[in-house]
């Protein structure tokens, strides 16, 4: 489990360190002239310099240090600035900053077998730093692969539309909003082992494979014809049965029923027609 550490501010070790440095260059020169004494004493100095410098750490906004000692977590640092510690930890850097993962472009199958093209982008970034540094080999290739998993999953478990299933609830081309947080959250579950948390997940490229986009665009495009066409045949049969109730009510005209017959087929014909009709004058009877 993750635990925060607040060290000692470092300036003070700092002026130490060049105090010890000084003192080292001093005796040295002036052991060279007068005793071995002072050559020692330069020595001590200056592995004490050395031994406190390797205690002063810089820690740069939005990085962290992750401490060991002999092989023991002793906890991470968040704070920025320069602080001292123990010189006999280890420390391991690790960016606490949000980064952009372009997942590439996967071919999958959807919930109906259909094989489609899918690729997210993600923002993420490591919020536990001990999880990060010790439960997975290299936190950045897992959540490289976890991803990639995830977006697998999330293909097989929705179809890509509703052409061969019509009550499905979600589907990935018209889930939106839906689909990004269903996402977000199984990326959320599979990266969480790592300490990674995700800001945000969208499907950034979503499309049929290639061996099968034209003739899904040709269903598509069928689709729609159908479903235009049902719409101008219930709009065809309302206006003919307005216009029959509408010269019943008046008087205008008396018409028997092979006469209402051709009149509904002239009205079909000219209403749902691709093309415009062109009109016949009648110049003589009704029945002639």
């Amino acid at each position: 489990m993750e635990k925060v550490l607040k060290p000692m501010s470092g300036y003070l070790a700092l002026i130490i360190c060049l105090v010890l440095f000084v003192a080292a260059v001093y005796f040295f020169i002036s052991g060279v002239d007068q005793s071995i004494t002072f050559v020692v004493l330069s020595v001590l100095c200056f592995l004490l310099f050395c031994f406190f410098m390797k205690g002063l750490m810089i820690i740069q906004p939005n990085h962290s240090r992750v401490l060991n000692f002999f092989g023991k977590y002793v906890g991470s640092v968040k704070d920025n600035g320069l602080f001292f510690i123990n010189p006999l930890y280890s420390s391991q850097k690790i960016s606490l900053r949000s980064e952009n993962l372009q997942g590439q472009t996967l071919k999958v199958n959807d919930k109906m077998g259909n094989p489609i093209e899918i690729a997210v982008v993600m923002v993420w970034k490591v919020g536990d730093t001990y999880k990060a540094a010790f439960d997975v080999e290299r936190y950045s290739d897992f959540v490289r692969m976890q991803s990639e998993a995830a977006v697998r999953h999330l293909a097989m478990s929705f179809p890509y539309d509703n052409l061969e299933d019509d009550h499905a609830p979600i589907t990935l081309r018209e889930g939106g909003d839906k689909i990004n947080s269903i996402l977000e959250q199984e990326l959320t579950d599979r990266l969480s082992k790592a300490g990674i948390i995700i800001q945000e997940a969208r499907i950034s490229h979503l499309a049929y494979a290639s061996e099968i986009a034209g003739a899904m665009l040709q269903r598509q495009q069928a689709t729609a014809i159908v479903a235009a066409r049902t719409k101008i045949v219930e709009g065809a049969v309302g206006m003919v049965e307005l216009a029959l109730n509408k010269l019943s009510e008046k008087n205008i005209v008396e018409l028997d029923d092979e006469r209402k017959a051709a009149m509904v087929s002239n009205l079909m014909v000219v209403l749902c027609g691709e093309k415009a009709a062109t009109p016949i004058v009648n110049a003589g009877t009704l029945y002639n």
